[in-house]
């Protein structure tokens, strides 16, 4: 029997249009930032709380946009899936000052456009959220 999360992620962008993505430690995959939710919280307060500790962007839960749920593949945990709650972060963000923390290792923004040159980008990424930016 798989094993089931629920996460909330969250959709950054820079000036020039690029999708923050993150790796988390001793994983391969990069992702949105996000996590799950603590007890008590909805999907868009853990998706405030896990942006602020993993890359320290402070938006307000009420300010995302919910881009949609999905059901899918976990990428860093074997036998997992995971209903994910995407939303969206309003604005654009300046690269600087925005720093791996907690448990991530390394961020990286990417041109949606140009996703299929990456080989290491979660499932959700990929089969749900990707395709929604194409043009």
């Amino acid at each position: 029997m798989k094993n089931y999360l629920r996460v909330s992620a969250v959709c950054v962008y820079d000036r020039d249009g690029r999708l923050l993505t993150v790796r988390k430690s001793g994983t391969t995959k990069f992702m949105h930032p996000g996590g799950k939710p603590e007890p008590g919280e909805n999907a868009a307060q853990a998706g405030s709380r896990e942006l602020a500790e993993e890359v320290g962007i402070q938006v307000a839960a009420a300010d995302l946009v919910l881009m949609g749920v999905w059901t899918g593949t976990a990428a860093n945990e074997s036998n997992t899936d995971i209903e994910a709650t995407v939303f969206t972060a309003p604005g654009s963000w300046a690269g600087a000052g925005i720093e791996p923390a907690a448990e991530i290792a390394e961020l990286r923004w990417m041109d949606p456009a140009h996703a299929a040159d990456f080989d290491d980008l979660a499932p959700l990424l990929t089969e749900y959220v990707l395709p929604r930016l194409a043009p």
